[in-house]
């Protein structure tokens, strides 16, 4: 297999990482850990932004009555907490890989610094990206489309669970949704497809970076993007 793109950036979510549930699901993590070391071996330059949905999420903590900017800090630190388990699992195989994050923590991780960020990559190490943007009111979607623009990447890989693709509606609730091979980002927003937030799709609108959205629990999926294969549904522009 012959990749496609040099540089890419993988969107993992917190949910990915606990297997649906509540916390880390170790075998879970070391299947995606596999599937990245994999990749690497194709010598492709790959930074990783994850979420935190699976230990706290900022948006359900507001709805019940906290404060928001509180609320956004406490999930930005449990993307640290999955950026520190991937990373573990990553270099048990032997992918040497850098964890780096927008609040500054020295004890477990390097602060996020654009230029040491691109030059992890160029010696082939992978960089996990974690506590989002350093801000709230921005998700761990918005991260990737800053990040991936920032290491100048050439595709967002947005690895969901269970969902091969973008559907026209839930194909869990509605059985007449379409999946779409292709689809454009403004499509995406028209019809408020849940790709992405609003900010992140406007944001890789804006700037021409494409995504693909897919199922990684696909054994290959991830190298079958990265070789650009068919496989999910590509985001870009008309």
């Amino acid at each position: 297999m012959k990749p496609k793109y040099r540089r890419v950036v993988l969107k993992l979510s917190g949910e990915a990482l606990g297997g649906g549930g509540f916390g880390i699901n170790p075998e879970v993590v070391n299947y995606i850990a596999q599937e990245i070391s994999g990749v690497m071996n194709l010598g492709v330059q790959m930074a990783i932004v994850v979420g935190g949905g699976n230990i706290w999420r900022g948006a359900t903590g507001s709805a019940k009555g906290m404060d928001r900017s509180t609320a956004d800090y406490m999930g930005m630190l449990a993307t640290v907490i999955n950026a520190l388990a991937l990373q573990d699992a990553l270099e048990q195989l032997g992918v040497q890989t850098r964890v780096q994050t927008a609040i500054e923590m020295r004890q477990v991780a390097e602060p996020y610094i654009r230029r040491r960020a691109i030059r992890h990559l160029e010696k082939g190490r992978i960089v996990i990206f974690a506590s989002g943007t350093g801000n709230p009111y921005f998700s761990t979607d918005t991260t990737a489309a800053l990040r991936a623009l920032e290491i100048e990447a050439e595709v967002i890989l947005m690895a969901k669970r269970g969902v091969d693709g973008v559907y026209s509606a839930d194909p869990r609730t509605d059985p007449a949704a379409v999946r779409y091979d292709t689809i454009s980002y403004l499509e995406v927003i028209n019809q408020g497809l849940g790709v992405m937030d609003t900010t992140a799709t406007s944001l890789c609108m804006d700037n021409n970076i494409p995504l693909i959205v897919f199922n990684f629990a696909e054994p290959g999926s991830i190298a079958k993007a990265v070789c650009g294969s068919r496989i999910g549904t590509y985001v870009g522009g008309e």
